[in-house]
């Protein structure tokens, strides 16, 4: 089973993040402009959490807040989960079912070299099955 290394292979390592103390506004900003669901939460180039659509949705607007007013560092997820490269893909699924969560930082040591969403994955598990559907075709039809 393919990896979360060849899932970043794939869609490259690129990382997009905000500072705690940017407003709710900002990042909603950041994340239409970069057409990503979720930024990374640094400070200090230190992973400190993770704000996403979902967050804003349900700590800003069903609140009642301002996405103007309100800093980052209020809604974003403290806790975050991350993966590491050579985990398999099956994991990750696992893993975002399990904890509710559609982005997962992609960690080796202390250094974030990536992240991924399950969309990622949906696409890597697709492109797996097809790659496989089309080998038994092979097979069957003698083509080589």
């Amino acid at each position: 089973m393919k990896t979360v290394r060849h899932v970043l292979q794939v869609k490259g390592r690129q990382t997009w993040s905000i500072q705690p103390d940017a407003s709710v506004y900002d990042a909603l900003r950041l994340m239409a402009d970069r057409e990503v669901g979720a930024l990374l939460v640094l400070d200090g180039g230190k992973l400190i959490g993770i704000i996403s659509e979902r967050d804003y949705a349900r700590k800003v607007i069903l609140k009642g807040k301002s996405s103007l007013e309100t800093p980052v560092r209020d809604i974003m997820t403290p806790k975050v989960i991350c993966v590491r490269p050579e985990q398999t893909i099956e994991e990750c699924m696992a893993l975002m079912t399990d904890k509710h969560v559609r982005h997962l930082p992609v960690v080796v040591g202390d250094e974030v070299v990536g992240v991924i969403s399950i969309g990622d994955l949906v696409k890597a598990v697709i492109a797996e099955k097809d790659f496989m559907i089309k080998q038994l075709e092979d097979y069957i039809t003698g083509a080589r």
